[in-house]
């Protein structure tokens, strides 16, 4: 394979090199590896880099590039400078020995003189083995890295995969980012591991790039089934087997189907991580409360989940507050999960504006909604193949011309207002601002002049 130096920023890479050079004229050797020469390899745009160092310690290393850069403290401890205002890590070789349980049970060892070979068994999978002397251009693949590139493998470097169970996590997330599948042999390594312990924010992360990043989610998905770890996420297990009706989910159980709309949202990101992220978690819990409400109805042999967008509410808060603290996030998707099924809805029953708004203020933004049913509606290959439902779009337009398309409607009459026109502040002003709300909501009023007039007229005579 040949690595595309137009794929890296041209001054950057000229960093490199020069950073490469100081360390030769040091007495040591500086190679790329990881990321940068992987994703140079696969045609795909480069953003860091990431260099391994031999031959010199941290201090030695620190000393010959001091004259011309400034680092950051993170990472010094376990043998890293971070070139300041620049996307650049330095490493030294290191050994990582297991010495206890969880993520901090290693203990790890600089080793400057380590050999390449020694170096690339320790990193996790193949394809992120692959090196590069930016100064000669030479490729170091001791792993057989580039081959897997090109067959689209993801296979562990050695038996040191085991000694970090977050690689379980990583094979997922980027057997979706490139759509690879994992060699039986990575997956039997998978199966002999657990979290045992692992902090819930670095899981996280692994899912947040599995959903904002993954060309293929349902690969990511498929392979967390086979090698066993969907056990730890029995929300998401029980998805698995549960039937769905073949008249309106021909595709099958609740997994597939969950699966195809992932993948589904993957093809319609809008590459805005926090709204993309916030619209992939609930497209993965959308019907997480069916298997707790599925049931065969036995006069017409139909089956039926009633009430699992509500049921679902309770599970996708357990899930969520497992995988993740951020509390905005978590807020931001369990009201998608409850509301998902009502721009169908809505739809049918043409609810007029007072719905459409009240459906803004609980779910906070409606285009995440439509994206949502978008999503859920072609996830039932081979029925649905359009981009947007009719509901979908009718909903948009209704949303759009309300100006309430991506916010919620904001409260005209508030608590300054109240005070001009004559009320002393107090704890009762927010029932009353509250009583505005909602009627503004209605479409009582939507301007302030008919806010005023609806409080003098309508919650006045009422305090």
């Amino acid at each position: 394979m040949d690595l595309d130096l137009s794929l890296f920023p041209p001054k950057l890479y000229a960093t490199c090199r020069h950073i490469a050079h100081c360390v030769q004229q040091a007495g040591g050797r500086a190679v790329l590896v990881g990321g940068c020469v992987r994703d140079s390899l696969l045609g795909l745009e480069v953003k860091d880099m990431d260099f391994e160092v031999f031959g010199l310690t941290s201090h030695a290393l620190e000393a010959c590039l001091a004259p011309h850069y400034s680092f950051d403290a993170v990472g010094k401890a376990f043998a890293v400078l971070k070139i300041r205002h620049l996307p650049i890590d330095l490493a030294l070789p290191r050994h990582e020995r297991k010495v206890g349980h969880g993520h901090k049970g290693f203990q790890v060892e600089v080793d400057p003189y380590m050999s390449c070979k020694a170096a690339a068994l320790r990193r996790d999978f193949t394809i992120n083995a692959i090196s590069r002397d930016p100064l000669t251009g030479q490729l170091i693949d001791p792993c057989g890295g580039c081959n897997d590139l090109k067959v689209g493998l993801l296979r562990h470097t050695s038996e040191k995969f085991r000694e970090d169970p977050l690689r379980v996590l990583r094979a997922m997330q980027f057997a979706a980012r490139f759509d690879y599948r994992v060699a039986p042999e990575t997956t039997a390594f998978c199966r002999q591991l657990d979290p045992e312990g692992l902090p819930s924010e670095r899981l996280f992360q692994e899912w947040k790039k599995l959903l904002v990043a993954g060309k293929k989610p349902s690969t990511g998905l498929s392979f967390l089934k086979e090698c066993g770890w969907l056990r730890y996420y029995p929300e998401l297990q029980a998805l698995d087997g549960c039937p769905q009706d073949p008249e309106w989910h021909p595709e099958g159980d609740v997994w597939i189907h969950t699966l195809l709309c992932l993948d589904a949202f993957a093809r319609e990101r809008i590459h805005d991580e926090w709204e993309d992220l916030i619209v992939g978690l609930a497209v993965l819990c959308h019907d997480i409360g069916k298997p707790v409400t599925t049931f065969r109805n036995k006069t017409d042999g139909h089956i039926r989940s009633p009430g699992h967008a509500e049921k679902g509410v309770p599970l996708t808060l357990s899930f969520l507050t497992r995988l993740t603290r951020h509390k905005e996030l978590i807020e931001a998707v369990v009201p998608l999960v409850r509301y998902h099924m009502r721009p169908l809805e809505l739809y049918k029953s043409q609810a007029g504006d007072a719905a459409i708004r009240r459906l803004s203020q609980k779910v906070s933004r409606i285009d995440r909604l439509i994206r949502i049913d978008s999503a859920d509606r072609r996830g039932r290959h081979p029925l649905e193949v359009g981009p947007v439902s009719p509901q979908g779009q009718w909903l948009l337009q209704r949303a759009e011309a309300l100006s309430i398309k991506d916010k919620t409607p904001k409260p005209i009459v508030q608590g300054r207002h109240l005070i001009e026109w004559g009320q002393i502040p107090g704890p009762h002003f927010t029932p009353l601002l509250q009583r505005c709300y909602e009627a503004q909501l209605d479409g009582r009023f939507d301007d302030l002049e008919g806010g005023k007039g609806f409080f003098q007229t309508c919650v006045i005579p009422t305090i």
